[in-house]
């Protein structure tokens, strides 16, 4: 097997520590139990290099070998298929993560974002932007409580899917977003109870505390 590098930014100021998308990397990594090593690159100046390994000039990215993979989901995806612990190899357990894994990034995260990015801002006033977002995201986690009443994981064993979901849900319970929705809340405690995501938090907390 290839050495697999992670790379993301040296520092990030204290608000994002925690939420920054190489978590989403670093849990995958440690639930399968790959070895992998995490490189740097400056948050504050970034590099023609580093705009070629990822086009946003975002974080983060992954080396395999002679591949570069930029986008969350992509390296979540890549890290799936190269083991069972993360996603099942029968077309339809494949299926089932692939499908839950797009939704999680495309589905939720499209809501939960644009909300999200008001809290921050902590912009209040009730416009009719802002009440669109809010119905928006009320409207998908409806839809993820009544998914997440019927089964503990999202596609069978806990997978890749799992890691996108509960990352994207675990932002709006920052916020206390989760308050009427006890299946989506309880989802996200009890993956983030696993002693992977636990490794893989601290171990970001500690990365960017390391630069300040």
């Amino acid at each position: 097997m290839n050495e697999l590098i992670l790379t993301t930014f040296d520092w990030v100021p204290d608000m994002p520590r925690g939420y920054v998308r190489d978590l989403r990397v670093r849990w995958a990594l440690e639930e399968a139990g790959l070895p992998y090593q995490v490189k740097s690159v400056p948050f504050r100046e970034r590099s023609t290099k580093h705009f070629k390994s990822q086009p946003f000039g975002q974080v983060p990215w992954l080396t395999d070998g002679n591949l570069s993979i930029f986008e969350s989901g992509a390296i979540l995806l890549h890290l799936a298929e190269l083991s069972e612990k993360l996603m099942p190899t029968d077309p339809h357990g494949r299926n089932e993560v692939i499908q839950w894994l797009f939704a999680a990034l495309n589905s939720v995260e499209m809501a939960s974002l644009p909300w999200s990015l008001y809290i921050f801002t902590d912009d209040t006033e009730q416009t009719p932007g802002r009440k669109s977002i809010d119905q928006f995201l009320e409207n998908r986690l409806k839809h993820m409580e009544l998914i997440l009443s019927e089964g503990e994981w999202l596609a069978g064993d806990f997978s890749v899917a799992d890691i996108a979901m509960v990352d994207v849900l675990r932002l709006v319970d920052r916020f206390e977003g989760l308050k009427e929705y006890p299946a989506c809340k309880a989802y996200v405690e009890k993956a983030t109870a696993r002693p992977a995501f636990k490794k893989a938090h601290a171990d970001q907390i500690a990365h960017f505390a390391a630069a300040d």
